[in-house]
């Protein structure tokens, strides 16, 4: 489905000259040249093998390899590769871990994948207030060793040791978020690279604590945007005091065989808490995992797990839940954020999408772009397509 997206999103905006570009994998040598005199030879990748690493994470979603893997060491050079690639209309696919759900990375246009994780310091540390700024590159796991002798930690634990902006750039949540909040409730401040290589600050350069009630949450925006609205190349925590004592749950099953139809592909939605009834998860913050065992090479079988993944979601939907309570929309779960959200929600991430990203050129397909793809196809969406179109309609 997701090749298929290619060719249709070409029209969606009014200038792709990318798109020009021919078979999917081949960038211009003086184009490589480029991205080699942004961030040094050695960090740029055009190796099918590297490639085919960056074009899929931990989903069942195929692999969609970008055309070349660039790892900024700085936000300085984020920044001139994305002037560079927006300029030259070359796709941009964000890269953490790769531990995501959703085929998130999948590079449904090729482009140009930026790997983020040598961006890898801890910034800055202010435990009296307790935040801490980390770039990209910082996962969970390294933070907590790095807080082990401050008596703060930072809660939030999706389960993979997934990079903090990627967490963010999800949304991510986990069994702490009982107590603790969702990541959206712990991110105080981003910096974010846009589209062409301007650089914000959503809370204001510098600022560790919540924004006042004036003027529109930006922090918010960006949380759960996928790498659809920029870079995240920086977020500023909130940290919490150690607890006296950790609590744990754990599940056990009737025979090996349970255990094993529980292991491989992860489907999550998030209903109210008083709507769960019998269902495990951790539900305090209305999440609940369903983990199905499937053979990707039957297609029978694979449409079934697919049926029955969108039968789940419509179930939340139905108790006035969410389909995604913290791994994002991505390739997944485009048609149930339109169900979710609705045609007039759908338009208006559409119209923040094209006026920060007019070219299209951010994450390309993911999420909101593709759905609209469709609501234009049935005769539903009649928004703007450019930036143009929104300003002079």
């Amino acid at each position: 489905m997701a090749s298929l997206l290619r060719p249709a999103t070409w029209g969606l905006f009014s200038w792709r000259g990318y798109c020009s570009r021919g078979t999917q994998g081949r960038l211009s040598a003086g184009f490589v040249e480029a991205l080699k005199a942004v961030v040094g030879s050695p960090h740029v990748s055009t190796a099918a093998v590297v490639r085919q690493q960056h074009g899929h994470d931990e989903s069942m979603h195929r692999c969609q390899p970008p055309d070349a893997v660039v790892w900024p060491q700085n936000v300085e050079q984020v920044s001139q590769l994305a002037a560079l690639c927006y300029g030259q209309g070359v796709p941009i696919i964000p890269f953490g871990t790769g531990s995501g759900l959703e085929g998130g990375v999948c590079a449904v246009q090729g482009g140009v994948c930026v790997n983020l994780t040598r961006m890898d310091r801890i910034l800055e540390l202010n435990p009296e207030d307790f935040s801490v700024v980390v770039e990209p590159g910082v996962t969970r796991k390294a933070l907590n060793t790095h807080l082990r002798d401050c008596g703060l930690w930072f809660p939030v634990d999706p389960g993979a040791d997934a990079s903090l902006c990627g967490m963010a750039a999800t949304g991510a949540s986990g069994t702490n978020s009982v107590r603790y909040g969702t990541m959206r409730d712990n991110v105080l401040n981003l910096e974010v690279v846009l589209p062409g290589g301007r650089q914000l600050h959503t809370a204001g350069r510098g600022r560790r604590f919540r924004k006042s009630a004036a003027g529109y949450n930006l922090t918010g925006l960006f949380v759960g945007s996928e790498g659809t609205l920029g870079l995240i190349t920086a977020v500023t925590l909130r940290l919490h005091p150690v607890p006296e004592a950790m609590v744990a749950a754990t599940c056990a099953f009737p025979t090996i065989q349970a255990a094993v139809d529980s292991t491989v592909h992860i489907l999550q939605a998030a209903v109210p808490v008083a709507r769960i009834g019998t269902i495990v998860g951790h539900v305090g913050d209305g999440n609940f995992h369903c983990i199905l065992l499937v053979d990707p090479e039957d297609p029978e079988e694979f449409l079934r797990v697919q049926a029955f993944a969108e039968q789940l979601g419509r179930r939340a939907l139905a108790l006035h839940g969410t389909c995604t309570g913290e791994h994002g929309i991505g390739l997944g779960k485009r048609q149930l954020l339109l169900e979710e959200v609705g045609v007039v929600g759908m338009e208006t991430m559409q119209q923040l999408k094209v006026t920060l990203d007019p070219r299209g050129l951010m994450n390309p397909g993911k999420p909101e772009e593709g759905t609209v793809l469709r609501l234009q196809e049935e005769g539903h969406f009649q928004g703007p397509r450019t930036l143009s179109q929104l300003l002079c309609p």
